[in-house]
Parts: structure tokens; sequence; C-alpha cells
């Protein structure tokens, strides 16, 4: 049998991508790598064919430009979607413009991103006229604002430098579905989000992020619902955090935040233009104590929280004071939507305050309902709020049905889709069984330039003098490489104990490390006081085990404090493991250990980063030398050398620092 000719969109794309080619020859640093051709080449091939693919790329493969060439090269309409908007910016402002000049290619771009990316000028005149803000840190920012405003073409408050996207100010100059006006919006002819949708219709690539797609097939708010039918392919990046993102958006979410915020417009626009009409601090006191009841109930006899707090919905939905917290909000709910209701025909803002009011009274209906079976309640608790959740157990229907919608290129790609050559733990949640699959490694050599160490005698991850160990360890291997270390953990409840820890142990020792904690600062700020300051540790959770790039000397120690599985206690974690078991599975093979190994791959790719990085992976989870399953967890880690003893793993970092030096002189 004859093998057929690649097609020339192959053709273009392995040319451009070879060692002669238009990348090569628009950038000298640019080098031809076997396993970005084998990756572009199938890209090339899922969108020619409209076919669906699932592509894992080991770091350094260069997967943006595999799927980035045969978009611009085929000339069809795509839509790119990444897992940030740090992610979305760097592809729209750094990756296509240099790609679209080295190719040659006319093509149009915009970037898409959610509501709350905009600034919303009405509102912002709104808050210069009666927002109450918490305290000088946000009127600064609201300064920052007023002063960026006049300037801004695309009114996309990334463009301002400094502005932490914590701030509390954010919610109050940007809009929602629910506060939007609409056409009745007296900004509207300006406004940022509809120019934004305007620009992304018109473009041949459009660039959004996974909140945004699946917010917009959840609600039909964004744009992307009537982007997605005019599309040939559709790329999804940092695919493997799709799942979870979905079900954020596919479910129902009352929280007191959510009830704050229309408190606060409620009564800053009823002020401004019924005052007299309707009772409107009235209205506004009984939601403020009915949104702090709910979440007294929910809290319980929790008190000092640091993060996010999951509980089980049964845990707090059955007692007494959860009903009637519930029951009072539903009621202030009504109450305001009765009173916005008798001025509604004298301003736009009250039509949909009287909406928003409708919706929370409905929720708080919902939520005292019994939940569906195929779906899972909880209670997620922060220090200032309660968030009630509802939430299906997948996403596979969706993404079935969007597959069966219209015949479109499908393409998946991360470093990080599954443990065997199905890349079954990402194709089962998503509904792409059938679809091509393809892996390929990264093209570093582990092997020569890193190493891993379990220590064999430590303290069980379950025992009271873990943390401590932990952060000893970690700084008896910072204080050798002077810093340049990131020790990752499973649990925000560590990060204080760890850190103290270090700081102890290295000021005893008369070689006091710089220690960094997540939550101290913005991540970004945090991450640039890390490269900025010698002899730094950054000890940091969940939100540093993926998507951070230090490359170079700057990081060669990384360690991870115990094995990534999933928290049994999770209400979600929960369903799926019963969900399992009615199957006749076993939860802890097919779902705990899966989960874990694409955790631990994803933290461990923070230490290598490019052909020449040097580092040392440790993980202080003696379950990995000593259970049966910690040969499968190792096997989902880079091939790298194993050491046995603190001494060796010692003697690897005074090499990397004398090699460091070499390199430096």
């Amino acid at each position: 049998m004859v093998e057929a000719a690649p097609s020339a969109l192959v053709q273009e794309v392995l040319a451009a991508l070879g060692p002669h080619g238009a990348l090569a020859q628009a950038d000298p640093t640019f080098v031809e790598r076997e396993v970005q051709l084998r990756l572009a080449q199938a890209m090339a091939l899922a969108v020619d064919e409209r076919a669906s693919l699932v592509a894992e790329a080991g770091t350094g493969v260069g997967k943006t430009f595999a799927y980035l060439v045969p978009l611009l090269l085929a000339q069809r309409r795509a839509l790119v979607s990444t897992a940030t908007k740090s992610l979305q910016d760097q592809l729209f402002l750094r990756d296509l413009p240099r790609l679209r000049e080295a190719l040659r290619v006319p093509l149009r771009i915009a970037l898409l991103k959610g509501r709350s990316s905009y600034l919303c000028l009405h509102r912002l005149k709104l808050a210069r006229e009666g927002a109450t803000l918490p305290d000088r840190f946000a009127m600064r920012a609201l300064a920052k604002i007023e002063q960026w405003a006049p300037s801004t073409r695309s009114g996309d408050l990334a463009e301002i430098d400094g502005l932490d996207d914590r701030s509390p100010v954010i919610p109050i100059v940007t809009s929602t579905r629910d506060n939007c006006l609409g056409q009745d919006c007296p900004n509207w002819r300006d406004c940022f989000v509809v120019k934004a949708r305007r620009e992304a219709m018109a473009a041949d690539l459009v660039v959004v992020n996974h909140h945004l797609f699946f917010a917009d097939l959840a609600l039909r708010d964004s744009g992307v619902a009537e982007l997605l039918p005019t599309v040939d392919a559709v790329v999804f990046d940092e695919a493997h955090q799709l799942v979870e993102i979905g079900l954020q958006f596919l479910g129902n979410t009352l929280s007191t935040a959510q009830v704050l915020d229309f408190n606060r417009d409620m009564l800053a626009v009823g002020l401004a233009q019924a005052r007299g009409l309707v009772p409107w601090p009235d209205l506004a006191g009984a939601l403020d104590r009915a949104a702090r009841e709910l979440r007294l109930a929910c809290a319980g006899h929790l008190t000092e929280l640091r993060g996010v707090v999951k509980l089980r919905w049964d845990e707090r939905a059955a007692s007494a004071d959860f009903a009637a917290a519930l029951s009072a909000l539903a009621a202030a709910a009504s109450a305001a939507h009765a009173g916005v209701k008798i001025v509604e025909a004298t301003a736009a803002d009250f039509t949909r305050l009287a909406e928003r009011a409708l919706r929370l009274a409905k929720l708080c209906s919902d939520f005292s309902q019994a939940a569906a079976d195929d779906r899972v309640r909880w209670i997620d608790i922060g220090p200032r709020d309660a968030r009630l959740v509802e939430s299906p157990l997948d996403i596979r229907a969706l993404f079935a049905a969007q597959r069966a919608a219209a015949p479109r290129a499908w393409i998946f790609t991360s470093a990080t889709l599954g443990s065997d050559d199905a890349l079954s733990w990402f194709s089962t949640a998503a509904a792409l069984e059938d679809a091509r699959k393809l892996r390929v490694g990264s093209p570093f050599d582990y092997a020569a330039h890193a190493r891993t160490w379990v220590p064999p005698r430590f303290p069980k991850p379950n025992e009271a003098g873990h943390p401590q160990a932990v952060g000893e360890l970690a700084a008896r291997l910072a204080m050798r490489l002077g810093g340049r270390t990131f020790v990752l953990t499973t649990t925000l409840r560590v990060l204080p104990l760890i850190a103290q820890a270090i700081t102890d142990t290295s000021a005893q020792a008369g070689q006091p490390l710089h220690v960094l904690v997540q939550g101290s600062h913005p991540k970004r700020s945090l991450l640039q006081r890390f490269l900025d300051t010698p002899g730094s540790v950054l000890v940091g959770s969940q939100s540093f085990w993926e998507g951070i790039d230090v490359r170079g000397s700057a990081l060669q120690c990384v360690l991870i404090d115990k094995l990534p599985f999933p928290p049994p206690n999770d209400p979600l974690v929960q369903a799926r493991a019963r969900q399992l078991e009615r199957q006749g599975r076993d939860p802890f093979n097919d779902y705990y250990l899966s989960e874990a190994a694409i955790s631990l791959k994803q933290g461990a790719g923070r230490l290598i980063r490019s052909e020449t990085d040097l580092g040392l992976l440790v993980i202080t989870d003696v379950r990995l030398r000593q259970m049966p399953y910690g040969r499968r967890l190792r096997q989902a880690l880079p091939d790298m050398g194993a050491l046995d003893t603190e001494a060796d793993a010692l003697a690897w970092l005074d090499h990397l620092g004398a090699a460091t030096s070499n390199h430096r002189n």
C-alpha cells in the first residue's frame, strides 16, 4: 500500500519549523526540534481533516509554536483557549505577532477576556459619585484607574502597572452579566467589552481563556457562543485544567459576596436615582444581615481561616441555623425585588437590579431543595465569603455535544494529560476516547542535568512533626545553594509552619535566608521578589505548582512536601469516588493515584525549564519508597537520576553551584 503524500499544509508547517525555514530565518536562536515537528505535523493533520486530537508534549517541546504555525498557515478561522489571562497576553502580545511577521501571513488576531478584565465606564462614574472603599489602598487603586481611563484604547485593566488583581476596587469598576445595562447604558457606544467582542467577531484568530469559554457556553454572556460556530479549529492549551474549570460554570453558586455586591449596587443606585421613594437603607440592612448570618451558619465552629475550606453539604445544610439563614436571605432578596420594582420605570439600572434580586431569591429556593442524583453540593468558606456550590460530576456531555454540533478541528494539548499512551486521565473525563492521541517527550536531558531524592527516613506526612522537618531540610538544602529554592506544599495550612522552620534553621546556622510565602504579596510580585532577592526561598501551595517558568540558575532546587493525592474529605472527590464504586471500579487506582501522578508531574515540571537548566527535586514523602504504588508515581516523573542520602543530595547541590559558577566565569 502506497503511503499518501503529506498534505500541502503539513509540508508548509514542516518547512516553516525546519532548519532553514521562516522561523529560523527570522530568529537566529531558533533550533529545529524533532519532537516539535512530530507534534506540529499531528496538529496540521487535525486542522486539515477537522479531526479531534489529544496531544501531550513534555517541557521544552515548543507546543505553542507547534499549534500556532498550522493555524496561521491554514488561514482558517480559529479559536485558541489558554488556562490563564497571563498566558493569553503572552500569546497575543508576543507569540502571535512574532509568528505572523515571520510567516508573512496577513491574519487579523484578537484578544477576548471576561467582563471582569475590562473597565466599565458607567460603573467608574458610579464609583466616583458614591463608592464606599474599604481602605486607603483601594482609594489609591481607584485614583490610578481614573488617571489611566482616558488614555486606554482596550480598557483592559492588565495595562495598569501595579494594580493588584485581588483589589476590591476591580468589582466596583467592572461589570457582570447581572449588572450590565446593555444597550440601555449611557456609555454603550464606548463600551470596552462591546468593542472587544466586535474585534473578535471580525478577527481570523481569537485568543480566549478556559474560564471565558465555559462561562459563555453556560451563560452566553461573552460572545464566544456566537464566535464558536464560525471557526474551523479550536485549540485548548494547558488542557489539563479544562475539566475542573468547566465544572465551575456548569453548576449553580450562591455566595455571600454576590449578595453584598448586589446590596452595594442597589443602595448606591437607589440613593442616587430614587432617594426617598423606597426605604433603601432598610432593604440593604436586611440583606446585609441575612448574608452575614448565612456565612456564620456555614462557618459553624470555624474561626480563623487561611484560604478556602471546603465542607460537605450535610455538615451544615441539615442544621436549623442554616435553614433559617437561607430562608431569611430569600425573604430579604424578595423584599429588595419588590422595592426595586416600585421604581423600575425610572432608570435602566433598576431593571437589572430587579433581575438580580429575583435570581438571588431563586438560588435560595433551589438550594433549600434536595440536589439531583447526578450532582454534588458543597460549601466553600473563606475569610470573608461563603459559597454554596452545586456541580455536575463531569463535563462529558458538554464536550460530546460541542464536538457533534459541527465538523471542526478540536485540539487539546498540555505537558500533563495522562500516564498511558491513551492519555486516559484526560480523554475519559472529556469524552475524547475516540480522538487521535499523541505523546511526545521532552527534549531535555534530565538524566544528565537533574537528580531526584526521596529521604529514606523522614516523618510521615500525617505526623505532627512533618512540616517542621520539611522546613529544616529545605533550609539545609537552600543554604547550600544560597537560596534558589521552591518549597511546594499540598495544603495552605502548613505554609507558615514550614516558612518559620526555614527562617529559624537558617538563622541558627548563621546563614539567614529570605523566605517568601504565598499570600504575603500578589503572585507576580512574589515571583519577582524571588528573582530579585539573593538567598530567597519561596514557599507556595497550589498556585505555584504550575504556570511558573523560572529558567537558569535562579531556581535549582524544588522540594515537594508530600504526594499530592486529592483530599479525601473534599465533597467533589468523595462524590467521584462513590460514582466509580457504583461502576465497579477501584477509586484509589482509577482516581486518587491518577490525580496524584498528574499533580506530581506538574510540580516537578517547575525544576527544568530549558536545555541548560540543572537541578534537584526532593520529595519528602516516604510512601514514595515504601508503598507499592510508589513505583507508579515515580514513573510519572522525568527520568532523573536517583540519590540515596542527604550527603548525596548536598554533594549534587555543590556540583550545581560549581557548574553555575564556571558557566558565569
